[in-house]
This record gives C-alpha cells, sequence and structure tokens, in this order.
C-alpha cells in the first residue's frame, strides 16, 4: 500500500498510522460491483497524519464546491419575494431524503429567498432497458420518500411522466420556478437532458447540478480523465477533510414558505407499479432486497444482519468467496438508486475502525476511490461503453487478436440461457438472471469468458452491458460500464504476458477459480437457489390462477 492510500484512510479516521499493515490476499472490490486487484504484499506505513476532520455543518450549507451552475438566471433580492420563483429539486440519481446535499441546496436557497421549494421526478418511458426488476424497486423507494417529503417536510412531490427535456421545463414554467436544482450524473443520456433543458427553461431560471453521490465532488477531484485507482486516489485524499463531514438535519431548518404554486395531484402508486410489473414482466422482481432508504440503513447498521453492526468481522477474508455472499456489504443497489449516501456510509465506517481496521480500510477504498473512480471515467471518457474508450495499447492488442481462434463461440442468446460448456460461467448467469445480483468476483470471470466466446471485442462488450443492464438490479450504472470495461478492455489495468484472444489484457480462468473458493460449492448453491425461486414462482402463478378461478360465476 502506498504512503499516499494509507496517509488517505488514516485522515478519513482521524487516526494516527500503524506501524504497518498486512494485506495477504487479493482484493476483489463488492460495493463497486467490479474488481479490482491489491497485490498480496506487507506494507510499511509512515504518514503522519495533521489536522483532523472538518466540523460537521452546523448549517443548512453546501459547499461551494460541491455545487455548479449549469445556467445562470436572475432573480429577486434573497429574502424579499420580489422577483423571485419557487425552487424545485428534479432529483434523479440521489433517490432519498437523508443526507442529500442536492436537497439540503434546494432547501436552503429557497429559504434564502423566502420562496417554496418542491421536488419533482421523472419517469421516462424507457431508460436503457430498465425492466420490472429495476423500475418497481425504484419506485416503491419513490413512494416511501414521497411520503416522507410531505408529511415530514411538507414539501409537494410531482412525479411526471415522459421525456424529461419536455416534462421539466413545462413544470418549471406552470409553477414560475426561479432555480433548478438537479444531481449529478455522468452518464451521456443524463447530460444530454441537462443540456436540452437548459436551453428550454426561460432566461430567468438558473439550473444548478449538486454531486450528492461522491463524497469528494467529481469535478473537485480531477479536471482530467484519470489513467488509474493509483492516479486519482491522492487527489481524492487531500479533499477528503474538506468534504467528508457531516451532514445537516434537514428537519431542523425546513422549508419556510408552504407550496401554493401549482396543485399537488396524488399518484396512484399501486396502479403505476402494476404497469411498470406488467410491462417489464420479463425481468421480474427479486424479493430479497428492499427497496428504500430505512431498508438502506438497516442493510448498513441493522441490528441483526447489518454490514456494520453484525458482519463486517468476515469482510476482509470472505468478501471475494463467491460462497459467502453475507460476507459482501450488500449495498450496492441502495447506492446505485441513492437510496443511502456513500457519504454516512463513510462516516458509520470509520467508527468502527479500531475494531476491524483491515476491513474497514478496504470498504472504505472501494466505497470512495473506485466509486468515485468509475464516476471519473464516464464523465470524461464519452465512450465508456465502447473499446475506442479503451487506452491505446488495450485497443492495439485487442484487435491483432480479434480474429484468433476460438474454442467456443456462443450466440447472445445462448449466453442469456446459460447454454455454455462452463458450468461455473453457467451459474454465474443463471445467478444474475434470477437472483438479480452477481457476486463480485464472479462479475469479473464472467466478462472475461465472454471475450473468450464471442467473435471479438467489441461484441463481447456489448453483450456483457446488455447482460448487465437488464438483469443486474444495479445495472445501467456507471460501477457496470467500468467493472465491463476492466474485465474486456483493461481499463485501469495494466498489460499482462500476451496470449491468444486477450492480447495483454488480464486473463483468468477456471483452474484459478478452483485455487481460490470451492467451485463445485457455488455451482450447487446457486442450482439451489433457482430451483426455490422458480418453485415459488410456479406457485405464485398457481395461486393466482386459482383466485381468478374462484372469482368466475359458473353460469358465465
Amino acid at each position: 500500500m502506498s504512503k499516499c492510500l494509507q496517509s488517505g484512510i488514516d485522515t478519513i479516521l482521524q487516526l494516527t498510522p500503524r506501524s504497518s499493515t498486512e494485506w495477504k490476499h487479493v482484493c476483489w472490490y463488492e460495493t463497486t460491483d467490479r474488481t479490482v486487484e491489491v497485490p498480496s504484499k506487507t506494507y510499511g506505513v509512515e504518514a503522519h497524519i495533521e489536522g483532523r476532520m472538518a466540523s460537521a455543518a452546523s448549517t443548512m450549507s453546501v459547499q461551494a464546491g460541491r455545487v455548479r451552475i449549469l445556467k445562470e438566471g436572475w432573480r429577486g433580492e434573497a429574502g424579499s419575494g420580489s422577483g423571485s420563483g419557487p425552487v424545485v429539486y428534479w432529483m434523479f440519481r440521489d433517490q432519498r431524503v437523508r443526507d442529500n446535499w442536492a436537497l439540503i441546496h434546494a432547501v436552503a436557497e429557497a429559504n434564502k429567498a423566502n420562496v417554496p421549494v418542491a421536488v419533482v421526478f421523472n419517469l421516462f418511458h424507457t431508460f436503457l432497458g430498465a425492466k420490472a426488476r429495476h423500475l418497481g424497486f425504484m419506485l416503491r423507494g419513490l413512494r416511501q420518500l414521497s411520503h416522507r417529503l410531505q408529511h415530514s417536510l411538507q414539501i409537494p412531490f410531482f412525479l411526471l411522466q415522459g421525456e424529461a427535456e419536455e416534462t421539466v421545463p413545462k413544470f418549471l414554467r406552470e409553477c414560475g420556478a426561479s432555480l433548478l436544482v438537479t444531481d449529478f450524473s455522468p452518464l451521456r443520456e443524463v447530460r444530454r437532458c441537462k443540456e436540452e433543458i437548459c436551453k428550454r427553461v426561460g432566461d430567468s431560471v438558473a439550473v444548478h447540478e449538486v454531486d450528492a453521490h461522491n463524497v469528494v465532488p467529481l469535478w473537485v477531484a480531477s479536471d482530467k480523465l484519470e489513467y488509474s485507482a493509483k492516479t486519482i486516489r491522492g487527489k481524492i485524499n487531500k479533499r477528503l477533510s474538506e468534504y467528508l463531514v457531516d451532514f445537516p438535519d434537514i428537519e431542523v431548518e425546513p422549508p419556510t414558505r408552504e407550496w401554493v404554486a401549482t396543485e399537488n395531484s396524488s399518484i396512484d402508486w399501486d396502479d403505476l407499479i402494476a404497469d411498470v410489473l406488467r410491462r417489464g414482466a420479463e425481468v421480474p422482481e427479486v424479493d430479497w432486497c428492499e427497496p428504500g432508504e430505512i431498508a438502506a440503513r438497516e442493510v448498513l447498521m441493522g441490528s441483526e444482519k447489518g454490514f456494520l453492526t453484525k458482519r463486517l468481522k468476515g469482510y476482509s477474508l470472505d468478501r471475494n468467496n463467491p460462497c459467502n455472499p453475507n460476507a459482501l456489504s450488500g449495498l450496492s443497489p441502495y447506492l446505485h438508486f441513492g437510496h443511502i449516501s456513500a457519504q454516512r456510509c463513510a462516516l458509520e465506517a470509520r467508527k468502527r475502525r479500531n475494531s476491524h481496521p483491515q476491513a474497514i480500510d478496504a470498504f472504505l477504498e472501494e466505497l470512495i476511490v473506485r466509486r468515485e473512480l468509475a464516476d471519473n471515467y464516464c464523465f470524461y471518457q464519452p465512450r465508456y461503453d465502447s473499446l475506442k474508450g479503451a487506452w491505446v495499447w488495450a485497443q492495439n492488442t485487442l484487435n491483432e487478436h480479434a480474429n484468433d481462434k476460438r474454442e467456443h463461440i456462443y450466440t447472445r442468446e445462448q449466453l442469456e440461457n446459460a447454454q455454455t460448456a462452463d458450468p461455473l460461467w453457467n451459474a454465474s448467469q443463471l445467478e444474475m438472471v434470477h437472483h438479480g445480483k452477481m457476486h463480485g468476483f464472479m462479475r469479473m470471470y464472467w466478462a472475461k469468458k465472454i471475450l473468450e466466446w464471442t467473435r471479438g471485442p467489441e461484441e463481447a462488450l456489448e453483450i456483457s452491458l446488455y447482460l448487465n443492464d437488464k438483469y443486474e438490479l444495479d445495472g445501467r450504472d456507471p460501477n457496470g460500464y467500468v467493472g465491463c470495461m476492466w474485465s474486456i478492455c483493461g481499463v485501469h489495468d495494466q498489460g499482462w504476458k500476451e496470449r491468444p484472444i486477450f492480447g495483454k489484457i488480464r486473463y483468468m480462468n477456471y483452474a484459478g477459480c478452483k485455487r481460490k473458493f470451492d467451485v463445485d460449492k457455488y455451482i450447487a448453491c446457486v442450482n439451489k437457489l433457482v430451483r426455490e425461486l422458480k418453485k415459488r414462482k410456479a406457485e405464485s402463478l398457481l395461486s393466482q390462477k386459482g383466485k381468478v378461478l374462484h372469482g368466475c360465476d359458473p353460469e358465465d
């Protein structure tokens, strides 16, 4: 471990450095849902920590560096109520009330101008192939969020449907808004949408973008595409003392003005959820992951199965073992949908550093550095889902070996249906299809075998992203894009020994997996899981059919 890395970790924890930390195994990071290797080695730590963490924010304010002005507008004097319209927060990526810098900024700006504030969420007709699994989870979480907003903070929640480029500007015109606050996302589709919204809103409307997803805001951490974790880690660590602070309590200083601009019509959540479940039935919901802020907090801090409270002990040794999924944090779906803040997870984790130092160090590395590295890649590399987005050395080596002979060539349909000659790969695919989450270690093996079994790297990348986004509960995420690009295109990695098909891309095989964990046990566990899920599904369908038949009139 570099002095820079350990210094950063110790800065997070407000601790003096230890004499040494021994990492005896390869770490495959889980909350980022991709794979990162830390070489096995004993590292001396000689950094000296100066200063302490910044004190918790005492007022409803957000650091200036966390906010970007996408569009200037003109507003009346703060607090005068003259010439100022309401503040609207367009929520997208960070779907929570608690620990949400974007919401805090919206309320603070509204109170400063003595105007009301509202939250809107736009439900796209389609978004990157999202199915019932994703939309059902999201809408159930939003139903909880809207209730808390309206009953605890008296902030109205509006659900818009359609293309945000049309619905958001229309809503702003109808309510006479003067400021639009929105979440940050590095994905192309969202950025294009914001650019179009800025063009369509009136001259008087300002647009602010708040990075409530990263601990250190992306544009503060780095102003360029970073090559690897090594190049961004020091930059993030330098700013942690400024940005890793506790959140103000939004309920202490709620909005001071009541919303009267537009009528807040009720939302029929049951019908809405039933509709998306019907239209996206190809990929059904999963029942192991309960949506919402309360559930997310329970996974992190629960008294029975909380990661930090009950499962942290096994994280250091077992998080890379697919046979022991409970060793993982289980936070990735909640981080993806914004049901919990990564900053909150880091704040709570550092309190437990004394009891499990290695586990906390590894968790904070992936939670902060690796996740923010993924955002950096997708923001500064517009071709983040293409071979053209790989480093030059990787493009060259993959193209040189694109026509190498393959032992097996599988179609997308064969791969999707787990119809390969490799029982380990089939198990990982089935785990993703039926469970909605593949173990982090297996994601790497899974993607690399797709490179080995398809006609070339472009097809391999396209299929891996298609399957990941379709079935993973946390799909369509920067970490997913970077995970596939890392596995297939060597992004954030280095060149390795050259071999057929892979060229200099890091290689993995079945024998290597057998050396790391009990392959047969993993396959058996997945097969058992799939059988149980199929049985429950069949029983549910039979029960529904019985209810329908029971409700029919025999005379009809």
